[in-house]
């Protein structure tokens, strides 16, 4: 059975603020723009780009435009760094207001970051727990839909609940799903297990369109290379939730 969101005051919403988490390696090209554009979204007053040990300017750049910045001196994967985020984000949070909500956000959106203002609404409202943003078609994407296919119909058989972009990076939740939804899935699989994790614990999720733009992955061998990635960690998220799924209702001894 769904769980209920709890319905937000107006008290509440009024003192309510968002933290935005960027997980970015070696985006010095886009994480300005990208930030810029963040710090314009309404309820938003921290910015936090987690640099994933980019060898280029990433934590720089960032700062320069207005980003708290928290590196990792090594490549740990975005889950990592989603969860580093996080964790820096409640140590921020004042006792005396409600935790910030979460928007995660992916560091290639440049100016058009902005536009996931809409996903706060749902979930500022107490309407759903994790709003998740549907993006129009993208220009010169190569993928022919086998991930997100096979992303959508383990969500589908795990919870009932079927989502059109199960791989959509960006998504704003409240403090409490995103503690229900760790430890995170590793690597591409992040997004699709923290899925079924809140959907199959009553939490709601819903889908915002959004206007937005970002890198898309090609044709090439690198874009063949990033899907099949893809496919792999998607498939061990999945593998491993029906484990456990198993091991709940094996009977105790």
């Amino acid at each position: 059975m769904a769980r209920t969101p709890r319905p937000s005051t107006e008290a509440a919403r009024g003192r309510q603020r968002v933290a935005v988490v960027i997980p970015a390696k070696d985006e010095a090209r886009r994480i300005a723009a990208t930030v810029r554009a963040a710090r314009a979204i309404p309820y938003v007053d921290m910015v936090l780009v987690v640099d994933d040990g980019s060898v280029d300017d990433t934590q720089h750049v960032a700062r320069e435009a207005g980003a708290v910045v928290v590196r990792h001196p090594h490549n740990r994967g975005k889950a990592a760094a989603m969860e580093t985020g996080a964790s820096v984000v409640a140590m921020r949070d004042a006792a005396d207001r409600p935790p910030r909500l979460l928007l995660f956000l992916d560091a290639d959106l440049g100016e058009t970051a902005v536009n996931t203002a809409p996903l706060i609404t749902p979930v500022l409202k107490g309407a759903a727990d994790m709003s998740i943003a549907l993006l129009p078609p993208q220009p010169g994407a190569g993928g022919r839909g086998i991930v997100v296919g096979a992303a959508r119909r383990a969500i589908a058989s795990l919870t009932g609940w079927t989502p059109t972009q199960p791989l959509s990076g960006q998504r704003c939740l409240t403090r409490e799903a995103f503690e229900a939804a760790t430890p995170l899935a590793r690597g591409w699989g992040v997004e699709t297990g923290m899925t079924i994790d809140l959907v199959r614990q009553g939490y709601v999720a819903v889908e915002v369109p959004c206007e937005l733009r970002h890198r898309a992955s090609a044709k090439d061998l690198k874009g063949n290379i990033h899907r099949a990635a893809q496919y792999r960690d998607v498939l061990l998220a999945v593998n491993a939730r029906k484990v456990k799924s198993v091991f709940r209702r094996a009977p105790h001894a």
